[in-house]
């Protein structure tokens, strides 16, 4: 198994949460999809990410979530732990990953409307307190925090990362710069956006591409990991017309598309759950299978 320095450089691959036919979650659908990704070299399975609905999940489902992928994926890779809510069900969340197995966590920046950056540093030592101490990665979605807020959430104990998810490479750059340099910058805009990171000092990229093409993922990876830009920029436009359909309806198709794909190349997990939009419209749906089509993945 990769040590998590060196899975945080790599791809975080974020996990669907499959549904059976009543709405229920369906974890052993994913067994297959995450044999095919470690078997492609995926660094990193991600459970409780938001292509895994998080946020429409209960905190016993995302618990159930945990302890399922981290049994599905046995000390294959270094699994990573989406934890968030209310900082009472974080806690919860946090503790039952632990137990399940988790290497680290992935704290998802709080959405509630009245968010204090020094708040955040209370919750996220919390969560780390209630996991025992378990490494962190930061999930970054909003960066009008600011430089030193960042960096004073860099500081807590037990952070090694940051999931970078905000198209502002200069801040990134700035925050990277503010931060002990121990800390692993991860890219978090998928593979579209990993080369520009990859520019201001990135390493490693999240995915939900993985699962659907993960060697492609890892091709990219590969390539960036070399410094060959346009392979990887060549690689990366092949697949931009999958993140083009999920990025539709203000980025409401993002788990729809991959969902969608997942069904047409015979790998189930189910519907999305509102407020996601479900299912694709006819017109996403074609330009779906061309895309499939194109790449030989049906």
């Amino acid at each position: 198994m990769l040590d998590l320095d060196t899975a945080l450089a790599g791809i975080s691959g974020i996990l669907v949460t499959p549904y059976d036919e009543a709405g229920e979650i369906a974890p052993a659908k994913l067994s297959p999809i995450i044999d095919r990704a470690l078997g492609a070299g995926l660094h990193m399975p991600v459970v409780n990410g938001n292509t895994g609905e998080f946020y429409a999940l209960t905190t016993d489902e995302a618990i159930t979530m945990a302890r399922e992928v981290c049994a599905m994926v046995d000390g294959r890779a270094p699994v990573l732990a989406g934890i968030g809510r209310g900082v009472r069900d974080a806690c919860a969340l946090a503790k039952a990953s632990a137990e399940a197995g988790a290497t680290a966590l992935m704290i998802h920046q709080p959405p509630d409307p009245f968010v204090a950056p020094r708040g955040t540093v209370d919750y996220v030592k919390a969560i780390a307190d209630a996991s025992g101490g378990l490494p962190m990665m930061l999930y970054l979605r909003n960066d009008a925090i600011g430089t030193q807020a960042i960096a004073d959430l860099c500081a807590v104990p037990g952070v090694k990362g940051v999931k970078w998810a905000t198209p502002n490479p200069q801040k990134l750059a700035a925050a990277k710069a503010a931060c002990d340099p121990s800390i692993t910058w991860v890219g978090g805009l998928a593979e579209v956006w990993a080369p520009t990171f990859y520019a201001v000092g990135a390493r490693g990229f999240t995915s939900g591409l993985i699962n659907v093409w993960p060697e492609r993922s890892l091709a990219i990876h590969a390539a960036l990991e070399a410094s060959d830009y346009v392979e990887a920029n060549r690689l990366i436009g092949e697949m931009q017309a999958f993140e083009d359909i999920r990025a539709e309806e203000m980025n409401g198709t993002n788990v729809t598309g991959v969902k969608a794909a997942l069904q047409a190349t015979g790998f189930d997990c189910g519907a999305t759950r509102p407020p996601s939009a479900w299912p694709l419209t006819p017109a996403q749906q074609d330009k779906l299978q061309v895309f499939l089509k194109t790449n030989g993945l049906i």
